[in-house]
């Protein structure tokens, strides 16, 4: 969970996370070194006097600032594209969760195992209890299998809405009508918060998320424990 002093990205709690903070870093050094590049010309032509005549109708110059820009967008349109197909990839998911968003709450179905279906609220604050973070703890949680894919079919009922869960990597927007999927895998146990990130009326800021990852053997008693009751 981000902290009020954090400048960066949250740990990463899924291999997807893990690839997106790597291509953020990847492009961060080639935006430094062009910084540093671009900024060193601007000096020269500053304080250097001395001027060339044939500088400013030089064939060669103008083959290399057309060639070396493209080849920086090669090295930077490869890991994009590889990342995007990352995300996009879908392979035998171990449970399929159908979310959809409200005015102002999120409401979730487990189809997989039987029929299991909830909402989930934002525990107010003279209801919440000490240790749990204000505004993002919810009366029922997203209790999800550790090392498992798990896919997300996402929808609204009402406006816009947007699922987000920044430690685990995934945002999708939940639109009236369509069902957008996503998929996430939490290789190790822990809660994950996040919010809607669609700004979607009065009490957008008050539609938290989160996800309880438990081991399968846990998971499964979860299940027929909310089953029965």
């Amino acid at each position: 969970m981000a902290t009020w002093l954090q400048l960066g990205f949250q740990d990463a709690s899924s291999p997807l996370m893990e690839e997106l903070i790597y291509f953020h870093d990847y492009i961060l050094i080639v935006l430094v070194l062009i910084t540093v590049v671009v900024f060193y010309g601007l000096f020269s032509l500053l304080f250097i006097s001395f001027t060339d005549r044939f500088f400013l109708e030089s064939q060669g110059l103008e083959t290399v600032w057309t060639i070396v820009p493209a080849f920086i967008l090669v090295f930077i349109a490869f890991p994009s594209l590889q990342l995007l197909y990352l995300i996009d990839e879908i392979n035998d998911p171990c449970l399929t969760i159908k979310v959809i968003g409200h005015q102002w709450y999120w409401s979730y179905e487990y189809t997989d195992y039987c029929d299991l279906d909830f909402d989930s609220y934002m525990v107010s604050l003279s209801d919440l209890s000490t240790g749990f973070p204000r505004l993002l703890e919810v009366d029922n949680r997203v209790v999800v299998p550790v090392q498992n894919s798990v896919r997300v079919l996402v929808s609204s009922s009402d406006v816009l809405h947007s699922w987000a869960v920044p430690s685990l990597g995934v945002k999708m927007d939940a639109v009236p009508g369509r069902l957008n999927q996503l998929t996430f895998l939490s290789p190790r146990s822990g809660v994950f918060y996040g919010q809607c990130s669609e700004i979607c009326g009065a009490n957008h800021s008050f539609m938290p998320i989160v996800i309880e990852s438990v081991p399968f053997n846990v998971f499964e008693n979860w299940v027929f424990s909310f089953v029965e009751s």
